[in-house]
């Protein structure tokens, strides 16, 4: 059992109890029993789907009940526009902090990566001032990002990877057992458009779960994965004068 899984049902009980919402109430909306609900809370066998709705019922989506977690444990959801930048223009330290979100070790890092130790440890002690970890004693690494942390909307750190990455990212045919581009094209109502951006983000929740999930298993059973998800009204260029 993932302990931010725990979490944030903790939260979710906190504000059904502010909202004076009773476990009858959430039957009634779950169509189940009261029985099987207290079930459900006290096994934390809560699927996406149903938070979700017992979320609705109490006016909320599933961001603001993160945001009330990570309010709570006291963790931080952005970094401001100048810190990015220090991580963006310093290429061993945006290296450090990719490894660290991926809850790597230092002794993970210094086995992947040819760097000196008291370079990488200072790089980490940067990072604690930044407050997006706390350096332990035997320099053991503890995360304290909110789970919804997110990089400033093009921001430095955004920016670096577009101006940087995209090309190398896409240069590739897709074709891996670990690889897998998805192109669609439709036309969407605007509500349409923002209920697939909802979907979009509870997505990009379950992929930070299995991330979360899988720190428990032995490093060489885990692979780097980067996965971009995005939507925007696109017309490509060849199109647009009409030449085909």
């Amino acid at each position: 059992m993932a302990k931010q899984t725990k979490a944030l049902i903790a939260t979710l009980k906190r504000a059904l109890k502010a909202h004076g919402t009773t476990y009858a109430e959430v039957a009634k909306a779950l169509g189940l029993s009261e029985a099987s609900v207290k079930r459900l809370f006290s096994t934390y066998q809560l699927s996406l789907d149903r938070l979700d709705e017992i979320c609705q019922l109490i006016g909320m989506e599933i961001s603001d009940l993160v945001k009330q977690m990570d309010e709570h444990d006291g963790r931080i959801e952005r970094l401001s526009v100048e810190q990015e930048r220090e991580i963006a223009n310093d290429l061993t330290l945006l290296l450090i902090t990719v490894c660290v979100l991926n809850r790597w070790t230092l002794d993970d890092i210094l086995r992947v990566h040819k760097l000196d130790k008291h370079s990488c440890i200072q790089k980490l002690a940067h990072l604690d001032r930044l407050k997006i970890i706390d350096l332990l004693p035997k320099n053991r690494i503890k995360l304290k990002i909110a789970a919804n942390f997110n990089w400033i909307e093009n921001g430095p750190i955004q920016q670096f990877f577009q101006q940087r990455i995209a090309a190398e990212y896409f240069s590739t045919r897709f074709q891996g057992e670990d690889e897998s581009l998805l192109v669609l094209n439709g036309m969407l109502s605007k509500s349409s458009n923002q209920a697939f951006q909802r979907r979009m983000q509870r997505l990009a929740r379950e992929f930070e779960e299995f991330n979360r999930e899988d720190v428990a298993l032995d490093f060489d059973k885990r692979h780097g994965a980067t996965v971009i998800i995005a939507i925007r009204g696109w017309r490509y260029g060849l199109f647009k004068d009409g030449v085909v």
